[in-house]
């Protein structure tokens, strides 16, 4: 028996993907030019969107071509430690790191070179170490998955912005919420990130949604294209559904009530505790508002509509609402409306 092709876990790239290849496409086509425009884009959207997956789907294919030398960095260690450690485990980087005489013993990495000065310092290590990667014509792609405002994250971004300053081949890829990146962006020594451009991911396609459950669960064209829209492209959404639909034969109308109960446990109660008590109380209006016009929003919760503004301003950015078509509102993942409005009920 086949295995469930869908994934109800985060950050791992599952069997079925509905690829975003415009937009990892912009990226790779920016990374690989002979004169680089970028050399940083930062991922970001809202839970369940994407991130880590469209990440991995750029460092795979980069991975393909023998040019590129593909690390990822865990955020919560110190990074630069990290990335010269793993430059220096790279088997295809000792004997080019030995030949230009670069003695990383004191640093704990490598073996010790005779005759040869200890470097002492990491960034001078790092410095050296990219300097001999770049005579061999070679690139290297940093991927930091889930960044913040962190201290190892402020030094690594610092010597970062250095090491593209001297023209050295290393490109970087972060995902991140769009707070955590906003807060990131707005440290007065990260001004080089604050230009960096952004890659927001939107909703996938619904029609490729479609086709992948029609052709994994063997539904119905109709069927497939209900699926797709109960998902409303949320990614998440769409691992959710397809998974708990697989283990009943493709019986969608049978796991509903599943399906809703997995994103609002591991997603909606998450999002919900980080939004403040005026924008819950925004979103209540605009969960049971039955035109979705903003006028009426408005007039429902007595607002000025600059004060309304912001706070419509804070939702959209975080990627729960949409603001299409133009003077109306409507709440991006699905089934997102009544678990507000049970949220709600009793306290407003």
């Amino acid at each position: 028996m086949m295995e469930n092709p869908y994934t109800l876990l985060f950050g791992v790239e599952p069997e079925q993907v509905i690829s975003r290849l415009s937009q990892s496409s912009v990226i790779i086509d920016s990374f690989e030019r002979d004169h680089p425009v970028q050399q940083v884009y930062m991922i970001t959207g809202i839970r369940g969107c994407g991130k880590t997956v469209f990440m991995t789907e750029i460092a795979n294919r980069l991975k393909k071509n023998d040019k590129w030398i593909v690390l990822e960095l865990n955020p919560e260690t110190d990074l630069l430690e990290g990335l010269a450690s793993k430059l220096s485990s790279e088997n295809s980087l000792a004997a080019i790191f030995k030949n230009a005489n670069i003695n990383l013993s004191l640093l704990g990495f490598g073996v010790e070179i005779s005759g040869i000065t200890p470097i002492t310092n990491i960034e001078t290590a790092i410095t050296k170490m990219l300097e001999a990667i770049q005579k061999k014509g070679k690139r290297v792609l940093i991927t930091i998955d889930e960044v913040s405002n962190t201290r190892n994250m402020r030094i690594f971004a610092s010597a970062y912005q250095i090491f593209v300053r001297q023209k050295l081949p290393v490109f970087l890829l972060m995902t991140g919420l769009y707070e955590n990146v906003q807060e990131l962006q707005n440290e007065k020594s990260m001004t080089f990130l604050y230009r960096a451009p952004k890659v927001e991911l939107r909703p996938l396609n619904l029609d490729s949604i479609a086709k992948s459950y029609v052709r994994t669960l063997s539904v119905d064209q109709r069927s497939g294209i209900k699926m797709a829209h109960l998902t409303k492209g949320y990614s998440f959404a769409f691992q959710v559904l397809g998974y708990f639909s697989w283990e009943v034969g493709g019986n969608y109308n049978a796991v509903l009530d599943d399906y809703r109960q997995y994103l609002e446990d591991y997603v909606y109660e998450k999002l919900w505790s980080e939004l403040s008590k005026t924008d819950q109380t925004v979103a209540y209006a605009i969960a049971r508002s039955s035109t979705g016009k903003v006028s009426d929003i408005m007039a429902d919760l007595n607002m000025e509509k600059n004060y309304f503004s912001n706070y419509r301003s804070r939702l959209l950015k975080r990627g729960l609402l949409s603001g299409e078509p133009r003077g109306y509102l409507s709440f991006t993942l699905p089934m997102f409306a009544e678990f507000v409005i049970s949220k709600c009920r009793d306290d407003f």
